[in-house]
């Protein structure tokens, strides 16, 4: 597949940055919160942009892995936590409620039979991926196909009239294909970029970086983002940097979460450099290759609050920046509105 992803032009440029100096503050005073209104101006292509139907979207998947011994924490609780998500009781639930968020699950490949469930997309690609320590995690067959649900679940969320969603999601074992992804499409050496994850003691760490060192002997070291994907990627994985290329695409306002979030998008950003101009990234998370991936993104967080929880987390707090920002620009008072002298 190809994305049409163009660059953010600069028509706007000027005439955003001359509305932002004319409220009522000094030039630059409100920081982060002014390059914030820009971006998403610029996404928009308006002086005054609104955030439409805003919602999370958490994409869960299981992987063959988890069963080898990546995790602290055994594969059933993948499913069981879709559940928790769905009768509203985890961090993520709770988040999106205070922010007035919309909030859906997406099943990209759980190994669980949920049925249909009020709050669940049924993307499920199959249930679960391979052992890539053994074998490739997905054909490529399965990676299209989760690319390609993904990218039509954004496509569908913007012709619904939604502009902005955040990413989150959910997987035993997905911080170790997280830690295969990067360093794979970043090339930083494998133990700056695997870490506890769920929270392995020390010789849980040790045996996860013994077995994420075996599945890179037998699969290496791809160039393409695509081989990366199916080698060791999550049907979870793979099926939101689909939705993040979609939502690119059709020019919406794309929320960025930790370090899972971030190996897909490094995948979609190695597909379509131009992605990132369309992300906001929401924090730092405690995860080891997160610094890695932003520093290769060269993307500069809003938060660092210590989190390593994933769920999307991190995108729902940080939500009322965005909101923030695009009332600054709209409703702030300018100097000559306000009758407020300015600098001299």
């Amino acid at each position: 597949m190809s994305y049409a992803i163009s660059p953010l032009d600069a028509t706007l440029v000027d005439a955003l940055r001359a509305k932002i100096d004319g409220k009522t503050k000094p030039l630059g005073a409100l920081g982060r919160i002014e390059l914030l209104a820009l971006q998403i101006g610029r996404i928009q292509q308006t002086l005054n942009p609104v955030l439409n139907q805003s919602q999370i979207l958490v994409f869960a998947g299981d992987h063959g892995a988890a069963r080898a011994g990546v995790s602290a924490y055994p594969q059933d609780v993948t499913w069981q936590m879709v559940e928790n998500f769905l009768a509203g009781g985890a961090a993520i639930n709770v988040f999106a409620r205070q922010m007035r968020l919309g909030l859906r699950i997406v099943d990209a490949g759980v190994a669980h039979d949920f049925g249909p469930r009020e709050g669940l997309i049924n993307g499920k690609v199959a249930p679960g991926t391979a052992n890539y320590i053994e074998q490739p995690a997905m054909t490529p067959a399965q990676c299209d196909k989760a690319l390609r649900f993904g990218r039509e679940l954004a496509h569908r969320i913007a012709e619904r009239g939604g502009n902005t969603v955040g990413f989150g999601e959910m997987g035993i074992g997905n911080t170790a294909s997280a830690s295969l992804i990067t360093h794979a499409l970043t090339g930083v050496p494998l133990p700056q970029v695997v870490g506890r994850g769920t929270g392995l003691d020390d010789a849980g760490l040790d045996r996860k970086q013994a077995l994420l060192g075996a599945a890179l002997a037998r699969g290496g070291r791809p160039t393409d983002p695509l081989a990366v994907l199916a080698e060791y990627g999550g049907f979870e994985i793979a099926m939101m940097a689909g939705a993040m290329l979609g939502a690119a695409e059709k020019r919406m306002v794309l929320v960025i979460d930790g370090f899972i979030v971030t190996a897909a998008l490094l995948v979609a950003q190695a597909i379509a450099p131009a992605i990132t101009d369309y992300c906001v990234f929401a924090h730092r998370s405690e995860e080891a290759g997160h610094i890695a991936q932003l520093r290769h993104l060269n993307a500069s967080p809003l938060l660092d609050l210590g989190l390593r929880l994933g769920e999307g987390t991190g995108a729902a707090l940080a939500w009322p920046l965005l909101q923030a920002a695009v009332a600054m620009l709209n409703d702030m008072a300018s100097f000559e509105s306000a009758g407020v002298s300015g600098k001299a």
